[in-house]
């Protein structure tokens, strides 16, 4: 079967892409913008695809559609969607795609408001370092792990499950495919304000989900998160906890934190574990944590099994990944798509580089950070700062929502008392850091979308001046 993806630059949509490939199915795709790391990604793969959206790119043989969702891909603006539509072939969108490939798997779904990437993507290389050849699905690139989709030989699959809406034509949540064995639920925290108006709206499919879990499923939650502890309540299911609070099945006794720390995790029977990790921050030592009791109440592997996945495991791109050499000021970027991970973000970098100022390049470019409704996250979100630099705003589906101007934010984080400055490209940014740039400072890139090329460019010119110096 010949299948054009239209949206193939999404990180879901390749990775689906990747599956049905593997599956045997021949794949040709397109899409408006290809930025890195997916196009890089595309092109390490030699995928067929084209830039844009045109009818023509459809191929005469192409038996059936997967179409991403997306404000653009509607028949109604979209040529090539429309032509998709008019053919009377099949369109599917990838998490019907996802169902399909991974029916004849135990599905392991990991859910919530954030972190979810992070634990697919841990969960999946700690398995496989193990030798248990498991099937995934993940919503991020691993560092270290060449695919972001694999169809194996093992019993489980672990996927990625998005609460956000299927295809443009399909309310439900994407995860509301899977019907999953396992879930391993982060949190519920409100998010997708655009989608879900208010925090009942947002708690809705998780609901659902975990009531259609089987009877013999392992629900692990974390205790840390009340939202999550709620749709637990509500949804009547048992489940075992995992977190920094103290009351919690598998409980984070103590952190040192260091460029390797070590999380000490103490478990139901009175067990203290030990892991070595490289990943940044108290929320990932989180993450760890509900990675681990996963594993070990499901009795996949040994103490000593997971510890050594651990310890291999890079990270994630874009998940506080450090973009200059340790002998350099050091520049991360983290995915700030949401209040709660830009947060996290922060309080990591504060952690990890408590001697130094704290200078944050942010970009409000998911829905949330733009709409009016979120205004007061600006209140408080940069704590820890000692200057903020804001890119302008995303424009992309602004009619659909109450958008905010740049200057209305950076009014609000002025207000808030925090020193801040309004950015409108690469060398307005660039300019801005000028002055600031010392071996006392560290630099965080606070983002879901390019910051108009500065993901690359300050880190090159931080280099640069290194070596002219």
């Amino acid at each position: 079967m010949h299948v054009h993806v239209i949206g193939l630059c999404g990180v879901g949509m390749s990775a689906v892409a990747m599956l049905l490939r593997d599956a045997g199915h021949t794949i040709s795709g397109s899409d408006e913008g290809f930025y890195a790391p997916v196009s890089e990604y595309l092109i390490e793969h030699n995928f067929d695809f084209k830039q844009g959206y045109k009818a023509s790119n459809i191929p005469s043989h192409t038996d059936a559609f997967m179409i991403g969702k997306n404000a653009k891909l509607t028949a109604a603006q979209n040529e090539e969607v429309k032509a998709a539509v008019e053919s009377g072939k099949p369109i599917y969108s990838y998490p019907q795609f996802l169902s399909q490939v991974s029916e004849d798997k135990e599905r392991v779904c990991v859910v919530g408001s954030y972190g979810k990437s992070t634990c697919t993507a841990l969960l999946s290389f700690i398995l496989e370092h193990a030798g248990l050849e498991p099937s995934y699905f993940m919503g991020a690139i691993a560092s270290g792990m060449p695919r972001t989709s694999k169809k194996a030989s093992g019993e489980l699959f672990v996927m990625e499950g998005d609460e956000y809406p299927s295809a443009n034509d399909d309310d439900r949540s994407k995860f509301m495919h899977y019907t999953p064995s396992h879930v391993l639920m982060t949190a519920a925290t409100h998010d997708h304000v655009n989608v879900f108006p208010t925090p009942e709206d947002y708690k809705a499919p998780f609901i659902d989900l975990l009531n259609g879990m089987p009877e013999l499923g392992t629900l692990v939650v974390c205790a840390d998160n009340e939202e999550a502890l709620e749709v637990v309540q509500r949804s009547g299911k048992k489940a075992v906890t995992y977190g920094f609070a103290k009351g919690a099945d598998y409980h984070v006794q103590s952190v040192d934190y260091a460029t390797e720390s070590f999380v000490h995790i103490l478990t139901p029977e009175g067990d203290t574990f030990t892991f070595k990790t490289s990943l940044l921050g108290a929320h990932n030592m989180q993450n760890i944590c509900g990675v681990v009791a996963l594993i070990l109440e499901n009795e996949w592997l040994d103490y000593a099994s997971i510890a050594a996945g651990l310890k291999a495991f890079q990270g994630i791109r874009r998940r506080l990944d450090r973009l200059t050499p340790e002998d350099a000021v050091p520049v991360h970027e983290g995915f700030g798509s949401s209040y709660e991970k830009a947060r996290a973000a922060i309080e990591a970098m504060k952690l990890h580089y408590a001697d130094k100022k704290l200078i944050i390049v942010f970009e409000p470019h998911t829905f949330s950070w733009r709409n009016r409704d979120a205004l007061h996250w600006y209140d408080d979100v940069f704590e820890g700062a000692e200057n903020i630099l804001v890119y302008e705003p995303a424009t992309q589906g602004a009619a659909s929502h109450k958008q905010l101007s740049q200057n209305e934010i950076v009014a609000r984080v002025k207000d808030a008392g925090y020193t801040v400055e309004a950015i409108h490209n690469a060398q307005d940014g660039l300019n801005a850091l000028t002055p600031m740039v010392t071996d006392e400072i560290a630099i965080l890139l606070l983002t879901s979308g390019e910051l108009g090329g500065l993901i690359q460019d300050i880190p090159r010119w931080i280099v640069n001046n290194k070596n002219a110096a």
